[in-house]
């Protein structure tokens, strides 16, 4: 094994580990919870302003879950701020992309913005693969390979010490069945992972932008996006983007019009 192997390997455990214990130090962050719970009682008396202003000094405070990020957004689309909807929206289906919840309000606010983009057809392995590796949340797959490489270790040690012809049997093939459903579970976190840090998005936040064929006011004028529209991040340019619209167009935006999801 090559020492960049390993240091992926360390990293991966490390990165596991962190998922497991993030939550668990989430539920012990008594102030976080009062202010996410006074948040939630602010929206629910229809009193979006200040559910905006509890849940965004959380988001500054730098603690994220899908929930704060889904509230948050449902607090901005009460308010009628799609763009900030959207951004919210977006950062809640990364933490938890399979959320039905979500996605459906993703297309609610999606009704309100201007531009209706035909999105460009996509491979269906493709697009079988990113459904299989999204459906689950990184914390759930974390925790349910966790769970079932324990057991298969908890089901090994049984195998060792039990003087049972037939329970041994069955002990060994079960113990292997486990791990290697746990490694599966590692394997698809890893996929996702990788899936949104290759996949960066943003929201566009300007009410009308012109979009360039270059990095620079001078370059040529392409086409005209509004605000609320999600583009793919290609590449970046002092402050500039290279951009792509889920329909296949390409250009350049400068980087103070939109906000990275």
């Amino acid at each position: 094994m090559t020492s960049k192997m390993k240091y992926n390997m360390i990293r991966r455990i490390i990165w596991l580990l962190l998922l497991v214990v993030s939550p668990l130090m989430a539920l012990c962050n008594d102030a976080a919870s009062a202010l996410l719970k006074k948040g939630n009682d602010a929206y629910a008396k229809a009193k979006y302003a200040e559910a905006i202003a509890t849940y965004q000094k959380l988001v500054d405070g730098g603690y994220q879950s899908a929930a704060l990020y889904f509230n948050l957004g449902n607090a901005y689309y009460k308010t009628d701020e799609i763009p900030s909807a959207l951004l919210y929206y977006e950062k809640a289906r990364k933490l938890s992309p399979g959320d039905e919840d979500i996605h459906v309000n993703i297309q609610l606010a999606n009704l309100k913005t201007t531009d209706k983009l035909d999105e460009a057809p996509e491979f269906f392995i493709t697009k079988w693969w990113h459904a299989f590796i999204l459906g689950l949340s990184l914390n759930t797959l974390a925790i349910i390979s966790v769970l079932l490489i324990f057991a298969g270790s908890v089901t090994f040690i049984l195998y060792r010490f039990t003087q049972s012809v037939g329970v041994k049997k069955a002990a060994f093939y079960s113990a292997i069945l486990l791990v290697f459903l746990g490694v599966v579970f590692v394997f698809i976190a890893g996929r996702q992972a990788d899936y949104f840090e290759s996949h960066r998005q943003a929201i566009v936040f300007s009410g009308t932008v012109t979009i360039k064929s270059g990095p620079g006011r001078a370059s040529k004028d392409l086409f005209i996006l509004h605000d609320g529209t999600k583009v793919d991040i290609l590449e970046h340019n002092n402050e500039w983007m290279k951009i792509r619209l889920s329909n296949g167009n390409e250009g350049w935006i400068s980087a103070t019009d939109v906000k990275e999801i």
